[in-house]
């Protein structure tokens, strides 16, 4: 506050230099450098897959540079933590994905910040199918033999997944508990290391998000056993639901959205996700997406809002039955 005893034209002259220091709120002009785009899990999984195809066709529409940058650790929250401190002006953006956003906030005893008031939503970006898979060495050629010989084996049987309290990880407590089967959880630090395991049959079974699975399901080096979708995937055609598979009611799916820090100008979120939806209608991208078991959406910041909410609550029941939590 400038002194009310100063000259008039020193205090005139220093509230002129004191508006000129200010960021220009020149909405307009967004944006005018690099953008960052943070994706809250190590490099190797699908959020940072399906990130940096975003990022690359964003680039000419936004006409400047959509640098990804990797933030993993405590299930996504360390990422969404730095985008919700970050000075909201549209520089800094969240690759959301269900873990820090819908999940955490039920499942960590201390959450570093709260996704619902921290953060402004722009777009949910697509529907995502994960997928169920095995090692190739495991006696299991479709679901059914499978969970016979999960059930034959008790405890002795592991999952994998990004971490503790993941989806993939709550994917596989669900079936657990669904199917009546007792499998050790092994956790590891993203979704690359747990895979680089399953291959090498440290691990036994996985379920996560089919864009970082397929591939390996392709090259052959996973067994395919069904996906938890209430239809089958366009990327996939030939793995079966888990209805199909004979596990009722087992539906677990995924997605990736894009989110700012709280605050951001309005101007700003809608000329991301204009931005966005362009982006999401380049056949490139959407063919990508699609090859890799992702469905483009490009909702609105409302619906997305809403749909983090109804996900929340979702969520919060499914890590209560299960019993999952981390302080």
């Amino acid at each position: 506050m400038l002194h009310k005893h100063l000259p008039k034209w020193i205090a005139a002259a220093a509230a002129t230099f004191a508006c000129a220091a200010l960021p220009p709120q020149a909405a307009a002009a967004y944006p005018d450098k690099p953008v960052r785009l943070i994706v809250p899990f190590a490099p190797g999984g699908s959020t940072d897959i399906l990130g940096r195809l975003l990022a690359e066709t964003l680039h000419p529409i936004l006409g400047q540079p959509v640098i990804v940058e990797n933030k993993p650790g405590a299930g996504g929250n360390i990422g969404g933590d730095y985008v919700a401190r970050a000075a909201p002006d549209g520089y800094t953006l969240l690759l959301a994905a269900a873990g820090p956003t819908v999940i955490n906030p039920s499942l960590y005893a201390n959450m570093p910040f709260n996704p619902a008031k921290d953060l402004a939503p722009i777009s949910c970006l697509e529907r995502e199918h994960n997928l169920m898979v095995v090692n190739k060495s495991l006696p299991a050629k479709n679901l059914q033999e499978f969970l016979q010989y999960a059930r034959s084996n008790p405890g002795k049987l592991s999952f994998g997944s990004p971490g503790n309290g993941s989806p993939a990880q709550l994917a596989g407590e669900l079936l657990k508990q669904q199917a009546g089967l007792q499998a050790v959880h092994v956790p590891y630090k993203g979704t690359g290391p747990a895979i680089t395991d399953l291959v090498a049959g440290h691990i036994d079974f996985m379920i996560d998000n089919m864009p970082a699975l397929l591939p390996q399901v392709k090259a052959g080096s996973l067994r395919a056993l069904a996906v938890p979708s209430d239809q089958r995937a366009t990327a996939a055609p030939d793995i079966p639901t888990f209805d199909e598979a004979g596990q009722k009611g087992f539906v677990v799916m995924a997605w990736k959205g894009l989110m700012a820090p709280a605050g951001t100008d309005p101007a700003v979120i809608e000329r991301l996700h204009a931005a966005v939806v362009k982006a999401l209608q380049d056949p490139t991208l959407r063919a990508r997406f699609q090859e890799l078991g992702a469905e483009p959406l490009g909702s609105t910041p409302a619906e997305f809002a809403k749909q983090i909410a109804d996900e929340t609550a979702w969520w919060g029941k499914l890590v209560q039955s299960t019993g999952t939590r981390i302080q």
